[in-house]
């Protein structure tokens, strides 16, 4: 399994959500796709987030900005 780390920084206000774009060529398609938060403590726990695809982006939606990672497969 591969991930992808990002930040809170990197999310963008969409109304009152925010969302992050990843390319598809990063992820790839049809792969399974686990969403990590990062908690205070410095574990991950799963979410469920919203997964948005247009074009070849994956938008990972929330109601707030958080540091996670994507695990999927390579």
């Amino acid at each position: 399994m591969a991930t992808k780390n990002f930040n809170k920084d990197e999310f963008v206000q969409d109304g009152d959500r925010y969302q992050i774009e990843f390319s598809m060529k990063e992820i790839g398609e049809g792969s399974d796709l686990i969403i990590e938060r990062k908690k205070d403590d410095g574990e991950y726990e799963i979410i469920q987030a919203e997964v948005n695809r247009h074009d070849e982006s994956l938008f990972v939606v929330w109601s707030e900005p958080f540091d996670g990672r994507l695990i999927f497969e390579k």
